[in-house]
């Protein structure tokens, strides 16, 4: 198991550090690597795969309970913080490299731009999930931990939504990860429907 996770860690690190190595191929001789715009192509690049790992998380439940395989729900934690890392890396993306750090413009963004604004949401949303990611928030939270984490859901929502807005006229991209994410809101929906008729149907047959 630990080999796993060594393993997955490596894979969710891979995307910075592929473009940790394009950004140094840009500033030292300027490959052109990032395309015409780079500043652009970075934000976009973490904010894809900020969605790209809360949607891997998502994913977890659903497929430990089609295969059975509870060892599944190990690397959901992981899944989450690596979202959280690069949505945190999006973001302050955005503000070194596009508000070039002017803070006061910053709020203002947020206020008058709504695919900022819900960009921004997202992202907080998925603060308080990172800080109670321990073994000891689970413990010191009881059940108001497993409440708390289904924030990750509006998190997810509002981040295909800051995805469809920002790009305005292609939306095949953002429509594939909508697609994705209503399934997987959808299983889990479904799933405790299920739950409440059964539960319904044996109370009915005492």
């Amino acid at each position: 198991m630990r080999a796993a996770k060594v393993l997955a860690h490596g894979a969710a690190l891979l995307p910075a550090g592929w473009l940790a190595l394009q950004m140094h191929a840009e500033l030292v001789r300027g490959t052109g690597a990032l395309g015409a715009d780079p500043v652009a192509a970075i934000e976009h690049f973490l904010g894809l795969w900020a969605l790209r790992m809360l949607a891997l998380g998502l994913a977890v439940t659903p497929l430990r309970q089609l295969t059975g395989l509870t060892v599944l729900l190990r690397f959901r934690r992981m899944l989450g913080l690596y979202a959280f890392f690069y949505a945190s890396l999006h973001f302050t993306a955005w503000i070194v490299l596009d508000l070039r750090g002017y803070w006061t413009q910053l709020f203002t963004e947020i206020v008058e731009r709504p695919y900022i604004t819900v960009g921004f949401l997202a992202w907080l949303l998925l603060v308080p999930l990172a800080a109670t990611s321990t073994q000891g928030a689970m413990r010191r939270l009881g059940r108001a931990w497993g409440r708390l984490h289904r924030l990750v859901y509006a998190a997810a929502i509002l981040a295909v939504l800051h995805f469809w807005w920002l790009v305005k006229s292609d939306i095949r991209e953002p429509a594939l990860y909508a697609g994705l994410v209503a399934l997987l809101l959808g299983w889990r929906a479904w799933r405790a429907a299920s739950r409440g008729f059964s539960g319904r149907r044996k109370a009915a047959g005492r």
